[in-house]
């Protein structure tokens, strides 16, 4: 009886196994639902994934594309105001303008 020591040839490294988890993707997904005398009070829905950035781009996600938080090249084109932003400023303008146009008598006499 001899005791052999079995060696694996087909290893696999974590490397390997990270390489593969990013370039196929995986999700991991749970609901947490709180409930009173059945009436839902609280869904909270987790949807998590784990993949490599291109094959979030493959997959059609991109949301840091454009956001000047995650895009370097979105950095240049944040001092443009969003659109309601924008509505603000033009009307504050106007209204400056009218101000500018017709000053308002702030003094009053006193008699």
């Amino acid at each position: 009886m001899s005791n052999k020591v079995t060696k694996s040839t087909d290893s696999t490294t974590i490397a390997d196994l990270l390489e593969r988890l990013l370039d196929k993707g995986v999700v991991i997904s749970g609901d947490i639902r709180i409930r009173l005398v059945e009436v839902e009070l609280l869904t909270l829905e987790i949807r998590l994934l784990i993949c490599s950035v291109d094959k979030a781009v493959e997959m059609g996600l991109d949301w840091w594309s454009g956001n000047p938080a995650f895009d370097s090249r979105a950095r240049g084109t944040a001092a443009a105001l969003p659109a309601p932003n924008m509505d603000l400023e033009q009307r504050l303008q106007r209204l400056e303008a009218q101000l500018q146009a017709n000053p308002i008598n702030t003094q009053e006499t006193i008699t």
